[in-house]
């Protein structure tokens, strides 16, 4: 390859690579925009929770962290009978999922109130993740997460808080005992969707998740609208 062609090659090779980065480090939009436009295909859910989800995505993109455009958002203010997991394409603003999630053991019966950061605590971590690899394990096929905020959610990945599947996250068990079962504090999903959802989210996506927590709230270093 002569001089001038190797200098075009690494022009585009440099081009495509600025893109890449600012696609996925630095997206550029406006959060209040955004709330609206993702807002309307997610009309359940509560704007001024999508509002932190977007700030938290936004705050981790220009960390460099985030490496697909997908945002799962939970909100665990509602209770576990209630489609409380939305997952949307940041990129093209569109709704990918919309399905049940289950919360800790020890963080509450129907609707979670205790969440903890401690091994051993059975209880949902709030705060934003992000999605690694994926793994088959005791619960099938489950993706590992890494808790981004120091002292809320950190320690995920040692406590082997995944996504997996679970078959008390199904619909049909939710509609009969009027709620979903409970995690170890885990965020399962339904045991048939674990496979497409976390093929969705897996290697670099952005997880938040909320529930009106004041020292939460008040400490965050991504939730900040």
């Amino acid at each position: 390859m002569n001089t001038i062609a190797t200098i075009i090659s690494l022009v585009i090779l440099a081009s495509n690579m600025t893109s890449s980065a600012t696609l996925f480090a630095k997206p550029a939009f406006d959060i209040n925009t955004e709330v609206q436009h993702l807002g309307s295909k997610a009309p359940q859910l509560n704007k001024n929770v999508l509002k932190l989800a977007l700030a938290a995505y936004q705050k981790a993109a220009v960390k460099g962290t985030v490496k697909k455009p997908v945002l799962t958002v939970i909100d665990y203010s509602l209770p576990s009978s209630k489609q409380r997991m939305w997952i949307f394409d940041v990129r093209k603003e569109r709704l990918l999922y919309n399905t049940y999630v289950a919360h800790g053991q020890n963080s509450g019966m129907t609707t979670p109130h205790q969440f903890s950061n401690r091994t051993s605590s059975k209880q949902t971590s709030l705060g934003t993740y992000l999605t690694r690899d994926t793994y088959i394990g005791s619960k099938g096929y489950s993706l590992n997460l890494q808790g981004l905020e120091k002292g809320f959610n950190d320690n995920a990945y040692n406590r082997r808080v995944v996504i997996h599947g679970a078959w008390y996250v199904e619909p049909s068990f939710i509609k009969k005992a009027g709620r979903a079962g409970r995690s170890w504090g885990c965020p399962s999903i339904a045991k048939t969707l674990a496979r497409p959802v976390i093929n969705m989210i897996k290697g670099g996506s952005i997880v938040f998740a909320y529930y009106p927590d004041r020292n939460y709230l008040s400490h965050s270093g991504y939730a900040v609208a």
